[in-house]
């Protein structure tokens, strides 16, 4: 097994005349929590949904455990979307019980843990879910799969601080990084900082940077955010 579980060599998406992500090349390293970072239309979603085998390169190669990625892998990825995907009028453990059938990876037990450190109530509709409640229960039923590679959208945005500060610290509680990969996306950038290993920092579909957090601190004397502004503005 190879020491990368994503690789993207040369590639190119287009929406019509507009370029969402353009000759970009990367490995990403196992078992490792990895944020993309960068402003609105940098990129960002494209790259996640193209590991997902939701979308489809223009040009160049995606791969995921040594395989093109395509809708054949999601046993191997589990995906987390900005957009809501779940079914409204399904209760909340209707909706674990349903994603359960879906994957066999799909740990029920570390489900029922993570129902109880969220604070979730079983018995209620996803409808009338808060906003909050409802990125809670959809971290759920990411870290209840036992996939090697995890994908966030944006997993904090547009939560109050204690929602966001419950998220984190079920990622640290439940994620198995011997195990794991994580990339994210985020706005959030000072928040996740401490959950990081890794940063890409993109800008109108081209990488600007990709580094160590600890090597940010260490070698730049920078925060996570100071490195983005730095890297976005040269």
């Amino acid at each position: 097994m190879s020491g990368h579980i994503v690789k993207f060599t040369n590639v190119t998406k287009k929406y019509l005349n507009q370029y969402a992500v353009n000759d970009i090349s990367f490995d990403l390293p196992r078992c490792k929590i990895i944020a993309l970072v960068g402003p609105n239309g940098s990129g960002k979603s494209t790259i996640l949904k193209m590991i997902a085998g939701l979308a489809r390169s223009t040009r160049g190669s995606v791969t995921v455990n040594g395989k093109p990625a395509s809708r054949r892998i999601a046993g191997e990825v589990a995906f987390l979307s900005e957009k809501d995907i779940l079914y409204p009028f399904f209760t909340v453990e209707e909706t674990i019980r349903f994603n359960a059938g879906l994957f066999a990876d799909f740990d029920m037990q570390k489900a029922g843990e993570i129902l109880r450190f969220m604070q979730l109530e079983p018995d209620k509709k996803v409808r009338h879910l808060s906003k909050g409640n409802l990125g809670r229960l959809k971290i759920l039923l990411v870290l209840s799969r036992r996939a090697p590679l995890l994908l966030m959208d944006e997993p904090l945005a547009g939560l109050d601080p204690l929602a966001r500060d419950a998220i984190i610290k079920s990622m640290l509680s439940y994620l198995d990084l011997r195990e794991q990969t994580v990339l994210l996306s985020t706005h959030e950038v000072s928040e996740v900082e401490p959950l990081l290993d890794m940063v890409m920092s993109l800008h109108n579909g081209s990488i600007k940077g990709f580094t160590d957090v600890e090597k940010i601190r260490e070698e730049h004397g920078l925060s996570l955010l100071d490195w983005m502004k730095e890297t976005l503005t040269n």
